[in-house]
């Protein structure tokens, strides 16, 4: 969703990207893409989208830009640029601060940046060993938080991609989020398990990297968190059918770790 509420950008399996208008829920544009379409997103300024297709059926994984101010892009299905990725497909990506180039998380365990203008890869790391599931930013575009099927969750640098701090768990992690008001605090990190109960949030402390708090509910794993802007509540949607939206109690505003 762009950063006014009023448009999202959906991307399915279905072999399609589609923008539509979130009062009405009416379409507004259709690309329709080789393959299933695994991320999607708005620029900074809301005017360039982007999405990435999967590697399948004989298809290489692309990721394609779009340029809203040119209608002429979307109906003849003719994006500005369109970058491949045959090495390892893209799993997860975002737009860096500005609108200047997107991270893109891959199947590898791979972080890359592309530039937006020219398609060329800015950088390039490996700190995780498995697939990356998810890219969140934070809310000043200055971190980005990846969470990965090799059990942790890492922050970076989103013009550098140092690697900053590293969340352990256990098991699979399918989604990570930034608290927008406790910069220092508070981070979602969702797991997976076969065992009843285990499907739960966790939150950890962003310096000290330590686990403060468990939050469950969901019957199924969860597959995706959020924060609301304001940081007093977060979201999870589970494979359980579910979306839940948890609301932080007091404590929670007054907790102070203590080192």
């Amino acid at each position: 969703m762009f950063g006014d509420t009023r448009h999202v950008l959906t991307g399915s399996a279905d072999n399609s990207c589609r923008l539509w208008d979130c009062e009405t829920g009416k379409q507004l544009a259709l690309v329709k893409t080789s393959s299933a379409v695994r991320t999607c997103g708005f620029d900074f300024g809301g005017n360039i989208i982007m999405f990435s297709t999967d590697k399948q059926m004989g298809y290489q994984c692309f990721v394609s830009f779009f340029d809203l101010r040119d209608p002429s892009q979307i109906e003849n299905n003719e994006p500005y640029m369109k970058i491949p990725c045959s090495d390892s497909k893209i799993t997860s990506a975002v737009w860096g601060p500005l609108g200047e180039f997107i991270i893109a998380g891959h199947e590898n365990g791979e972080l890359n940046q592309f530039s937006a203008k020219s398609g060329e890869q800015l950088s390039n790391i490996k700190e995780h060993t498995k697939q990356i599931n998810d890219i969140q930013t934070s809310r000043d575009m200055t971190m980005f938080i990846t969470a990965s099927k090799d059990n942790t969750a890492k922050l970076f640098d989103c013009t550098s991609l140092e690697h900053l701090k590293t969340f352990r768990t256990e098991r699979p992690v399918n989604s990570a989020a930034l608290s927008p008001i406790f910069d220092h605090e508070a981070m979602d990190v969702t797991t997976t398990s076969t065992r009843i109960g285990k499907f739960e949030a966790r939150f950890f402390h962003l310096a000290f990297e330590e686990e403060f708090g468990r939050v469950k509910g969901h019957f199924g794993p969860i597959n995706s968190v959020a924060f609301h802007p304001d940081g007093k509540s977060y979201s999870s949607g589970g494979e359980d059918g579910y979306v839940r939206i948890h609301y932080f109690d007091p404590q929670y505003f007054e907790f102070e770790f203590e080192a």
